[in-house]
């Protein structure tokens, strides 16, 4: 039987760009991930409307909230008793200050390829790509530490840490990842299997009634006849 794969925090105790992260296991696998993510939108009143427009703002940080399980008890809980901070005091140091940084480390939370958030790159026709990940990239929020069994010394040997991350992306990460495009841009496209002008007009403008305005720049008579392969300009709004 294959032995289960460990949720890991790689920790870059010297900033963004740390050639040689820590890298701290968890004991025992989470049993749930909890991930929070929504976007900042405000409000255009237009008199007589039935509804105010929503307008974007910008995207919220997203949160992600576990629970980690230690237990140290099977390996005694008398004099030998190894106490449980061995583990938790790990976890709880992500949330503190690095003197070098004046802040707390940079976090990457892995687990396997299948992380939440990675088939964002298969979205090709919204253009996600950039956007897909295998981890979740982070500063710690915050650890509610939960000590429930002590040795007769007083030793503790169980805890529970509920433990809350904020995604962390530097502007260049996001900028890379986002490739923004706006319609008063040129931009280039080559026709794909299934391509249809209204659909190219949708990804460049927002506005897929524009797809005339593509077919005019590039003398395209017939848009139900588009040849696979051909570059098309895609003219400014």
């Amino acid at each position: 039987m294959a032995k289960p794969a460990k949720a890991t925090l790689l920790v870059s105790w010297k900033g963004p760009g740390d050639p040689s992260p820590e890298s701290i296991a968890v004991q025992y696998n989470p049993t749930e991930l909890t991930f929070d993510k929504s976007a900042q939108l405000a409000e255009v009143t237009i008199p007589g409307l039935d509804t105010p427009l929503q307008q974007f703002v910008r995207g919220q940080a997203e949160k992600l909230s576990l629970d980690l399980f230690f237990d140290t008890s099977d390996q005694g809980m008398g004099e030998i008793a190894t106490s449980v901070t061995d583990w938790t005091d790990k976890i709880y140091s992500l949330v503190k200050i690095v003197p070098t940084l004046h802040a707390p480390p940079i976090c990457v939370l892995v687990w396997n390829e299948q992380f939440p958030g990675r088939s964002l790159g298969s979205l090709t026709e919204v253009q996600m790509k950039g956007q897909s990940r295998h981890g979740f990239q982070c500063i710690v929020e915050s650890v509610k530490q939960k000590f429930s069994l002590f040795s007769s010394e007083g030793v503790p040997l169980r805890a529970t840490l509920s433990v809350v991350f904020r995604e962390y992306k530097t502007l260049d990460q996001q900028l890379k990842q986002l490739k923004l495009s706006s319609p008063d841009r040129t931009h280039g496209h080559v026709i794909k299997e299934d391509d249809a002008l209204w659909r190219i007009a949708h990804r460049y403008y927002n506005r897929p009634d524009e797809w005339r305005e593509i077919a005019d720049k590039n003398d395209i008579e017939d848009p139900r006849r588009l040849v696979v392969g051909r570059f098309l300009e895609v003219a400014p709004l």
